[in-house]
């Protein structure tokens, strides 16, 4: 007989992982640790939020599924509000809360949040510096089948030409949880973008997360790529088989803090005379063009390149389809870097 087991060392500093026992072997067998979806993560992760600060109130746009907040309901249901699929009166309305001293966080499909509610996410939330966290759910095309309706591939292009939003994008499940317990020490707006594909652990459960903050992942001298999100797997995934197969030592920097950004890591990174951005967004107005514009104004100069969605709208297809089909998943990223530095 065997069953599989969800097995966590506090002293490790790490998320459970996937173990399997069988009476055959007598003992634990750990297979790998667990990956999981961040939406999953950030959504029932509300709950505990909740139980630290009463003053937080979830607004939520008939996605409440979708959005994993249904234990935040059922634990809070005097601080959950449904408003029905109206993305732009939620956030009014989570606007007028942080008014009366509330702390909303607001939930709904990142392409609805920032492109059907992006008057109010300037006028209610950003002029007047409303205290409101907004998250927006299926980020760049981690919606896969959905659809080119229901991705984000605009949102960080929007967001970030709207002044005093801060913009997140975590990759893993702990740096997910210090973020939200982060944002409770913030009296600002942010923007959290979130992809629904399955991500694997990477840091400690301590992970420090800052404003305008970074990690450096791994060192190198040969190539840097600078990425953030879903991508940072793939990047170190990248990054390490090329010096397993080719020698070649390439550093990772996680650009989590998209605005305000690490400026001082985007210069270290150019020390090794090549960039490669990856990032789940439109090629244009995302991570790659932030940094571009970094890079100019620092009189810099290096041969960069930029993976991303190009400026087409793409047949549907499975999230992992397309991360093949951009060059976002590690063997794309691999080729890039390649022909980066052989060419």
């Amino acid at each position: 007989k065997s069953f599989f087991l969800f097995i966590c060392n506090p002293r490790q500093k790490q998320t459970p992982f996937v173990g399997i026992y069988s009476n055959i072997w007598g003992s634990i067998q750990k297979v790998g640790f667990v990956s999981i979806s961040l939406r999953d993560v950030i959504g029932n992760y509300m709950t505990t939020l909740g139980n630290k600060n009463e003053k937080i109130v979830l607004v939520n746009a008939d996605l409440s599924g979708t959005c994993r907040n249904r234990n935040f309901a059922l634990s809070f249901p005097n601080r959950f509000f449904n408003v029905g699929i109206a993305e732009q009166n939620m956030v009014s309305f989570a606007a007028g809360l942080s008014c009366e001293g509330f702390v909303p966080y607001v939930f709904t499909m990142a392409s609805f949040l920032t492109m059907r509610a992006c008057e109010q996410c300037r006028d209610d939330v950003a002029y007047g510096s409303r205290n409101v966290k907004m998250i927006g759910i299926y980020a760049g095309v981690s919606g896969g089948i959905s659809g080119a309706t229901h991705w984000a591939i605009e949102d960080i292009g929007i967001m970030n030409a709207i002044p005093g939003i801060n913009i997140f994008e975590v990759c893993d499940q702990n740096q997910a949880r210090n973020l939200l317990d982060y944002s409770l020490t913030i009296n600002k707006p942010m923007y959290i973008r979130v992809g629904i594909e399955p991500v694997d652990c990477i840091y400690p459960i301590d992970v420090k997360v800052t404003i305008g903050g970074s990690h450096l992942l791994r060192d190198g001298g040969d190539c840097f790529i600078l990425t953030s999100g879903i991508t940072v797997k793939y990047s170190l995934k990248a990054a390490e088989e090329l010096e397993v197969r080719y020698g070649y030592k390439v550093g990772v920097i996680d650009l989590y803090s998209i605005k305000p950004i690490d400026i001082d890591a985007i210069i270290y990174a150019c020390k090794s005379g090549r960039l490669l951005v990856v990032q789940d967004h439109n090629i244009n107005g995302g991570l790659g063009s932030i940094v571009a514009t970094i890079i100019v104004k620092s009189g810099l100069s290096v041969k960069y390149q930029v993976l991303g969605i190009p400026d087409v709208f793409s047949p549907s297809a499975h999230a992992p389809i397309l991360y093949e089909k951009f060059y976002l998943d590690s063997k794309g990223i691999i080729e890039t870097i390649l022909d980066l530095i052989n060419n």
